[in-house]
């Protein structure tokens, strides 16, 4: 393994910690979606000197919560952060099983409309539709994966001329792997689960990827089956571990800090932003993300 030695304290970490309030304050909030249960909202944010006529990067997140519940607030810093290093930054809702008692089937609909939202509306946001990424934690990890690799779930009547797929994937402790899922799945057969997990479906098309997992996280496996897989097929997939810590690990300090310096390293690799980081963490203690070769 490679190792990544990074400084971070393990004080609270605040949205101060990525961007100032006025650049927070620049998110814009669109209906992407209407579905039997009702209307699904989009929360964009413009860089600062963000203009219609651009043509940027841009990456959705996808909250996590089972498919059962979660709440788009939870990638608040990581959108309000990329969006000062330029990228049109998105959080998307969708539908989960304790506001609109549906199954994970529907929420992987719901991403890959999203995704496909944002580039029908490229021109209006300013975004460069070759360069949209999918990101998001846990179960919403799972659908970002799923709008990259997963076949079919289409929305009736969306626009299939215009993809679902996004360019990259970032992606926090995601489930890649549906069929071992009995809690989350009652009601699913055991082909649907199939069909909705994303390890599955690796091939030499796969858009590159950065993963991030906890050693102490159970779908930590799925992680590194994803890397395997893609390894085969000559795709660019990074796997980064926390020692000793769970699920969900990166909501917390210094984790969230660290994987999205991380995350800003893979997208200027990408091209997707230019440069360093320009957050850093700070030097109260010493925490380690580790690269999985």
């Amino acid at each position: 393994m490679n190792r990544i030695a990074v400084l971070a304290s393990i004080t609270l970490l605040s949205a101060a910690a990525f961007c100032t309030g006025e650049e927070q304050a620049a998110v814009r909030e669109h209906t992407y979606k209407s579905t039997p249960q009702g209307d699904l909202k989009i929360l964009v944010h413009l860089p600062p000197d963000w203009k219609a006529s651009d043509r940027r990067p841009a990456i959705v997140f996808f909250f996590g919560g089972g498919w059962t519940s979660g709440s788009v607030r939870q990638f608040l810093d990581q959108a309000s952060y990329l969006a000062t290093r330029g990228v049109v930054t998105a959080r998307a809702d969708y539908r989960v099983k304790s506001r609109q008692g549906v199954t994970p089937v529907a929420c992987v609909e719901d991403a890959k409309s999203a995704v496909r939202w944002l580039r029908a509306h490229a021109d209006d946001l300013g975004i460069d539709p070759k360069r949209i990424a999918a990101g998001g934690g846990s179960a919403g990890g799972h659908i970002a994966a799923c709008t990259a690799l997963v076949p079919g779930h289409e929305a009736e009547g969306e626009d299939t001329a215009i993809s679902s797929r996004p360019s990259a994937l970032v992606l926090f402790n995601p489930v890649l792997d549906m069929r071992q899922l009995d809690k989350y799945t009652k009601g699913l057969d055991a082909e649907t689960c199939a069909a909705i997990s994303p390890i599955r479906y690796v091939s030499k098309e796969m858009p590159p990827a950065i993963l991030f997992y906890g050693t102490k996280d159970r779908f930590l496996a799925d992680g590194r089956a994803m890397l395997a897989e893609a390894k085969q097929h000559g795709n660019r997939v990074e796997l980064y571990t926390a020692e000793g810590q769970p699920h969900a690990f990166f909501n917390r300090p210094p984790w969230k800090l660290l994987t999205v310096i991380e995350a800003d390293r893979f997208l200027a690799s990408l091209g997707y932003v230019a440069g360093e980081p320009t957050i850093q963490p700070p030097e109260e203690a010493v925490q380690t993300l580790r690269k999985v070769d």
